[in-house]
């Protein structure tokens, strides 16, 4: 292994020699200031008695593995606990934190840092966050064997480590976060259901933290993502305004499934913080039962007048974008908004633009209404090959759709 390169649980412990090279103390710790520096390692902490003190970057002359820290500065400051300061020995080693690549939550081991020489000094910073079997067997030999013979004895395990600037500290204080310069953005760039499986294996305050954070539609996605039981959980955590920013991103039956698994109280406070038309879209679902079809309906569809044509609905769909991606079929309505036929969307792109849609119209319309039983909601799907199933209310009219996605996730649950 190269001599330039340094593991944490080497340097604890370390001797610590002044400039006479006399022996003050040994290293009890060691800590970046992130905002100053990303890596590189700020703070050396030596303790030697009842007090610490604190070892600046620059006040080290050289490190050598195996005799101790040499300094060029005996002017030591007592050491006093500081925010700004991430400590590696409390902070990060045997704690969770993301690996952004791999897309899991992983336990630090140890850390690997290289030393850089700059003509004056030895510039430590980290490089890896070692997180296999090697790093394990390593600080399981700490303090028997010299350091030189645990890394003969290690060459022959594979290292398993990520790099450092892949790495997402999780820190649940949200002023801590700002003074440590944690950003959860790499997260954002990530898939919902990656993401959610990182947030499933967190512990509640680091849910917490991440979901506070990231932006509310990335959030809304991965929570959809989550399990049913911990969604609630997760919204009941946060504060009403940020939990109402993310319900707000989400589709309106999937806001009123979280909502329906809270504490009245705390829906209450969800709903009020909203927005007045979403909020009000969420309350009108809220009032149908779990197991009926008004329960399982999406309230976002395209529906457009029966005497409208292919350009009217193309028109209409450029209105819609954001619906596009789940979208595949339009409703017909007449003039009291009562449902009179449904049109699979591929018909659009293969009829002429001055077409009537009732021309383009399923021959069948099959609906459910409101109260139908969710069982026999199902039987539709599975009798008829659906992938959207409008529902109507007593009076006939459009009031939403179920589609596939839904009966998927309520065949899971049983």
């Amino acid at each position: 292994m190269a001599d330039n390169l340094l593991f944490f649980t080497e340097l604890l412990s370390m001797p610590v020699h002044d400039v006479r090279g006399r022996r003050i103390g040994r290293a009890k710790d060691a800590a970046l200031v992130p905002l100053v520096h990303p890596s590189r390692i700020d703070r050396v902490l030596v303790g030697g008695g009842d007090a610490w003190l604190t070892v600046r970057y620059d006040q080290i002359r050289s490190i050598v593995l195996g005799k101790g820290i040499f300094l060029s500065d005996e002017r030591l400051m007592p050491y006093h606990d500081d925010e700004y300061m991430l400590r590696i020995g409390r902070d990060l080693l045997d704690q969770q934190i993301i690996d952004v690549t791999g897309r899991k939550v992983v336990r630090v081991n140890d850390l690997t840092m290289t030393i850089q020489n700059d003509g004056e000094r030895d510039i430590v910073a980290v490089l890896e966050v070692d997180i296999g079997v090697r790093s394990v067997v390593r600080r399981l030999l700490q303090g028997a064997l010299s350091p030189r013979w645990i890394r003969k004895l290690q060459e022959p395990i594979p290292p398993h480590s990520i790099a450092w600037d892949l790495c997402n500290v999780v820190e649940p204080d949200p002023l801590r976060r700002l003074r440590l310069n944690i950003s959860y953005s790499k997260l954002e760039a990530m898939h919902p259901a990656d993401l959610a499986d990182i947030v499933e294996e967190l512990g509640p305050a680091e849910r917490e933290a991440i979901f506070e954070t990231i932006d509310s539609e990335v959030a809304a996605e991965a929570l959809s993502e989550v399990d049913p039981r911990m969604q609630a959980s997760i919204l009941e955590s946060l504060e009403p305004e940020i939990a109402a920013d993310i319900v707000e991103e989400m589709s309106p039956h999937e806001a009123a499934d979280v909502l329906n698994e809270m504490e009245a109280e705390s829906s209450e406070e969800i709903l009020e913080e909203m927005d007045s038309a979403p909020g009000t879209e969420v309350r009108e679902l809220l009032d149908f039962e779990e197991d009926r079809a008004g329960g399982m309906m999406n309230t976002e569809f395209v529906s457009l007048h029966q005497n409208a044509s292919v350009m009217d609905a193309l028109a209409a769909l450029r209105g819609n974008e954001d619906l596009l991606e789940n979208l595949n079929t339009l409703f017909l309505v007449d003039e009291e908004g009562r449902l009179t036929a449904s049109i699979p969307l591929a018909r659009l792109f293969l009829a002429a633009s001055n077409a009537r849609l009732k021309e383009l119209a399923n021959e069948t319309l099959i609906q459910v209404n409101v109260d139908e039983k969710q069982d026999r909601v199902t039987e539709f799907f599975d009798k008829y090959n659906l992938l959207t199933l409008p529902v109507v209310d007593e009076d006939g009219k459009l009031a939403g759709v179920i589609t596939a996605d839904e009966i998927i996730s309520v065949l899971r649950q049983k």
